[in-house]
């Protein structure tokens, strides 16, 4: 079992995915504790990524299909947004 720790502002640090059928406790920063499988948080990510992509010009892939400028060197979340009951 992972065990995170969510933050002051309601997130999680998650870089990548988890494999779907490992379970994962989050301690929230209210003090209660919840348990989530690997795909629910999984969702999560895919879902920040995609307000993520949303809200600075990307496309689907990631790629910006704008001139030439200044880019995001890393085009990928690090935080997702979690809260007591999410749904699996």
């Amino acid at each position: 079992m992972i065990t995170l720790q969510q933050d002051a502002d309601g997130f999680v640090r998650m870089t990548r995915h988890y494999p779907a059928s490992v379970r994962i406790r989050i301690d929230f920063a209210d003090g209660s504790t919840g348990e989530f499988s690997g795909q629910a948080l999984n969702k999560a990510y895919d879902a920040a990524l995609a307000e993520f992509r949303a809200k600075n010009g990307l496309d689907a892939r990631g790629f910006d299909r704008t001139k030439a400028g200044r880019k995001n060197p890393g085009n990928k979340v690090d935080f997702v947004p979690v809260h007591p009951g999410m749904g699996e």
